[in-house]
């Protein structure tokens, strides 16, 4: 198409020129066709650069052709990079926006479990002060009984001894000098001694210790005739649990570890002996009778001794466990607890507490069980084993 517009403009230029050539009547025919031919070479030249040029301008618009269909793929790749770009800029949002929840959530759950943190570190400061002055409580009470140990013994024998005609010697009247017992009684013509002893102090480990030492430190007594040779050391009921040997024998003497609650089961039987003229006319099976009731009375006092202390520390074990209940339902078993009261049978001075009537008791009992029909009642709870009981 270019080529041809090139032609029609030299066709038109060359009769522009031949009309001005045969108007101008001075001009020669020669010189013209000289002319004509430069001009046509020229215009030859010029088309064979037309030509070139067509060649570079196809090559270039099919350069221009590949550049327009990689711009169009380049654009659609662009349009899919910016649809995947506003994708991810949105997910991105979300995601925010979820982070911002998650730790918007887990600050609240740390200030709820922070405040949690504080009041259980308070409660747990409360238990413990309760729990120490609880400890400290029981301490001085035990230091309490303890420093009016040997009165108390003291007051529990004269006590019995004027109950059952039994003659009590105090410290001022043992009749050997320098070596002079807490408590003494005498029975056919025997001074029968009990030596109150107690903790120095709270601390207890070195008590077990201190009794070992203290019935080898006995023989001050046993060495007089006219002592028995059965001697008794008499400790405070809450220091028992710590004792693991309740009985020593010395060699001249045996010496034996009990509590205030076992005095009088103990001196009631040795008062049994006294029944008999003579101690000698005694048979070997009435010798057997009488031990066997005192070792009797002996295990069980501190076998009945041992399982109060075992249930005491349960009780308490479980009135602690019961500060854990809700507050409400504390607060009722408070309430509860205030309006019970507890009337034991009272003990009056001069009246005997006869075994007939504790037997008819007992009966009594049994047959209330038998008769409402109640379940015996089976306990798998063991008792550690005293061997020196």
């Amino acid at each position: 198409m270019e080529i041809g517009l090139l032609g029609l403009l030299i066709i038109i230029a060359l009769a522009t020129y031949f009309k001005k050539s045969f108007e101008s009547d001075t001009v020669d025919y020669g010189k013209k066709i000289s002319e004509l031919e430069k001009s046509v070479a020229s215009k030859e030249e010029i088309i064979n650069q037309i030509q070139k040029s067509e060649g570079l301008l196809n090559a270039k618009m099919t350069s221009f052709e590949q550049l327009k269909t990689e711009k169009t793929q380049i654009e659609e790749r662009l349009k899919l990079v910016e649809l995947e770009k506003n994708n991810l800029r949105n997910e991105n949002t979300k995601l925010k926006k979820e982070e911002e929840n998650r730790n918007e959530t887990l600050r609240k759950s740390i200030e709820s479990t922070n405040t949690l943190q504080d009041s259980l570190r308070t409660e747990i400061a409360r238990v413990n002060d309760e729990r120490v002055k609880k400890e400290q409580e029981r301490l001085e009470n035990m230091k309490l009984k303890w420093g009016e140990h040997e009165r108390d013994i003291e007051n529990h024998i004269r006590i019995i001894c004027n109950n059952h005609v039994i003659e009590y010697i105090g410290q001022e009247d043992f009749p050997h000098p320098r070596n002079k017992p807490d408590n003494s009684i005498e029975i056919m013509d025997q001074l029968i001694v009990f030596d109150a002893k107690s903790p120095a102090n709270d601390d207890l480990s070195n008590f077990p210790k201190y009794i070992k030492l203290q019935t080898e430190n006995l023989k001050k007594y046993a060495k007089h005739d006219n002592v028995k040779k059965d001697l008794f050391l008499v400790i405070p009921s809450n220091t028992l649990s710590v004792i693991n040997q309740f009985t020593y024998n010395i060699g001249d003497y045996n010496v034996y570890i009990i509590s205030k609650d076992a005095l009088e089961p103990i001196i009631l039987s040795l008062k049994k002996i006294e029944e008999y003229e003579f101690a000698d006319k005694l048979s070997p099976e009435e010798r057997d009778n009488v031990c066997r009731i005192i070792g009797k009375f002996a295990h069980t006092t501190k076998r009945r001794i041992q399982i109060d202390q075992f249930f005491a520390e349960e009780f308490l074990d479980t009135l602690q466990k019961a500060k854990q209940l809700p507050t409400d339902i504390l607060e009722s078993v408070i309430q509860f607890e205030n309006a019970e009261k507890l009337n034991p049978p009272m003990e009056k001075r001069k009246k005997q507490i006869l075994t007939k009537d504790l037997k008819e008791k007992s009966e009594e009992i049994q047959k209330e069980i038998e008769l409402r029909d109640m379940p015996e009642i089976t306990t798998q709870i063991k008792f550690k084993e005293d061997n020196n009981a």
